[in-house]
């Protein structure tokens, strides 16, 4: 089935039906998608874990990566940092209600990757 090219009133090439603004997979995907997103939610699920030992159980992240993606998913609400000391600082994350809510899709996708071999 070949797709309908339309032309809109800017002159710009469209597909006849396609999503104008980003469709709930795509709105989802930049929540919990990006790269250690879906493994920091994780490893948070049991509790509030400091920052070293998370770095520790991601594996291949480096710390600013970590500390960039912990911004980034504080900002949105699905961790809260709460710090623990001062000197020297230490300061641990807990998965949100909101985080925590991702955990069945995240528990899917473990599945079907271990389904098929992933």
């Amino acid at each position: 089935m070949k797709a309908q090219i339309q032309i809109d009133v800017a002159g710009r090439k469209r597909v006849a039906g396609a999503c104008t603004e980003p469709c709930p997979i795509e709105r989802g995907m930049r929540i919990i998608g990006g790269k250690w997103k879906g493994s920091i939610l994780w490893h948070l699920q049991q509790g509030p874990v400091r920052f070293n030992d998370l770095v520790r159980q991601l594996g291949g992240a480096s710390k600013k990566i970590v500390n960039q993606r912990l911004k980034e998913m504080e900002e949105i609400g699905l961790v809260k940092r709460e710090v623990l000391s001062t000197r020297p600082v230490a300061v641990a994350y807990e998965i949100t209600e909101f985080g925590r809510s991702s955990l069945d899709v995240l528990e899917q996708l473990k599945q079907w990757a271990e389904q098929n071999g992933i």
